[in-house]
């Protein structure tokens, strides 16, 4: 599989495209005004506690207040460590009001919702991620040879033996450090108890709300979290950043370091693949199959809902086979668009109806198949008797659609407006009701230009109608300033 990264960094926004086989996978955006704080560790103030709901909010200095649940607060021994075999406490327990409490943003504000925080705090390098409170030795679940888990544990524990850190934290060697040597770990080991020296340094002379540690820069995350054997090559469009991108390489890949160019050509980096015209086909409710289904993709503040249709495609053979054939290739489209999207949390999947268990079968196979390529963990459960498959996408971050779009004001993000009919038919109960309660002779109706006109022609004899059922002149006016939804039966 050939894969390549281009970064494109503006005076305004970071944006990162991940190409797999000359096709968009994975678009990562980070405004300069706007960036997340996913990875960041604050000092901050409990401002309240809910027994209720075995939680407290953390005023950590965003707009927001944050929320800390009960089970993501790390239990501590005398020692400063993490226990885990202490028996679980209430939140009145853990936390009060007005207490300083260091937190880790594990995923960022999303709609009216504040970040959410946890105490379990983690330190991210290239092979290895720190928990400077733990004790813990763990291994990427996505590493699955046995063999190989067993090497790179080995190699773990040696490393913390020769540097005599044993007790000094936990790691979790990650996904990228299939292929790392000693020598490897033992930089990520020195460089991530350094800076955890720093930043519990920064934590001990801290005083009030205050931001101890920030995350790496999306073209450095980037770099440390994608580039893998399979990434050719790594395109970007800014000397700064690329120097900076080539020092982390020096310094933690420098196998890699070759495969870094710096992008000059007269079109922009990401005309190179027509990604702008991609970007704006994602933030579409349709997506378009090759066979001619289409998927129809809904994102609500719950979950997303994604429908399979057949569409246009009518196939060669029978309908159990176009079927088949349309959910086949949905499944390795709607893998796709979960990347590219960034869509996260409770997922529906209804594909078309299979009365055959072995299609149902193929279909969830090659689902899962394209979802293994995700860097986002997924849960999912099989095709159940409805013909839905049911997941969850761990999300951190806001989706494509949330950082790219913003909320109708007509229609207020339902998608949908009144017609102008139904409209009409509030203003004439509008005239009932006002009519009762005062006497003039005369009502003015303020309206959109599509209502006032419906009133004129479909709506004319019904409005004369009601002038002689009341016993008033009705007089219309266009406003210019209103929605279709918006009208205003005033006295004259």
């Amino acid at each position: 599989m050939s894969e390549e990264i281009l970064i494109n960094i503006t005076l305004m926004e970071t944006r990162v495209a991940l190409i797999e086989n000359g096709l968009l996978q994975e678009i990562f955006i980070e405004r300069h005004n706007k960036r997340g704080y996913v990875g960041d560790i604050f000092q901050g103030k409990v401002v309240r506690v809910m027994p209720g709901m075995e939680a407290a909010f953390v005023d950590i200095g965003l707009e927001k207040a944050a929320f800390i649940h009960v089970s993501d607060m790390a239990l501590l021994g005398a020692d400063g460590f993490e226990n885990r075999n202490t028996e679980r406490k209430s939140v009145q327990e853990l936390l009060r009001e007005g207490q300083s409490l260091v937190v880790q943003v594990a995923k960022d504000a999303i709609s009216t919702k504040g970040a959410r925080l946890t105490t379990h705090l983690t330190l991210p390098s290239r092979n290895l991620v720190y928990l400077p409170r733990s004790h813990h030795l763990g291994i990427s679940q996505r590493l699955q040879d046995e063999a190989a888990r067993e090497r790179l544990l080995g190699q773990l524990r040696a490393c913390l033996e020769q540097e005599e850190l044993q007790n000094q934290g936990g790691f979790i060697i990650r996904t990228a450090a299939e292929g790392a040597t000693v020598e490897e770990f033992l930089e990520d080991v020195r460089f991530l108890k350094r800076l955890w020296d720093k930043v519990d340094e920064r934590i001990g002379r801290g005083d009030g709300i205050n931001r101890v540690y920030r995350e790496v820069p999306l073209y450095i995350r980037t770099v440390r979290d994608l580039i893998t054997p399979d990434v050719e090559k790594i395109r970007i469009d800014n000397r700064e950043s690329l120097q900076e991108i080539n020092q982390f390489l020096e310094d933690f890949i420098p196998e890699l370091k070759a495969s870094v160019e710096y992008y000059e050509g007269d079109r922009p980096v990401f005309d190179l693949y027509g990604l702008e015209d991609e970007i704006n086909k994602v933030l579409a409710r349709q997506v378009k199959l090759k066979s001619g289904g289409d998927l129809i993709i809904d994102q609500t503040e719950a979950m997303t809902t994604i429908d399979v249709n057949t569409g246009g495609f009518l196939g060669s053979r029978n309908h159990a086979e176009t079927v088949l054939k349309t959910n086949l290739e949905a499944a390795t489209a709607i893998a796709r668009q979960l990347r590219v999207r960034n869509l996260g949390g409770i997922i529906i999947v209804d594909f078309i109806d299979m009365q055959d268990v072995e299609h149902q079968r193929q279909v969830e196979r090659t689902f899962l198949k394209a979802l293994e390529g995700d860097h986002a963990r997924n849960t999912l459960t099989g095709i159940s008797q409805l013909g839905l498959i049911e997941m969850t996408r761990k999300r951190t971050r806001e989706s494509l659609g949330q950082i790219l779009n913003s909320h109708c004001p007509l229609c207020e993000g339902r998608g949908m407006l009144k017609s102008a009919e139904t409209v009409c038919y509030e203003i004439f109960r509008e005239i009932l009701r006002t009519v009762r309660a005062y006497e003039n002779d005369v009502l003015l109706v303020m309206a959109s230009q599509v209502v006032v006109d419906r009133l004129l022609d479909e709506e004319s004899d019904t409005l004369a109608e009601l002038e002689d059922i009341v016993g008033k002149t009705v007089k219309l006016e266009v406003e210019p300033m209103y929605t279709q939804e918006q009208f205003d039966v005033v006295l004259n």
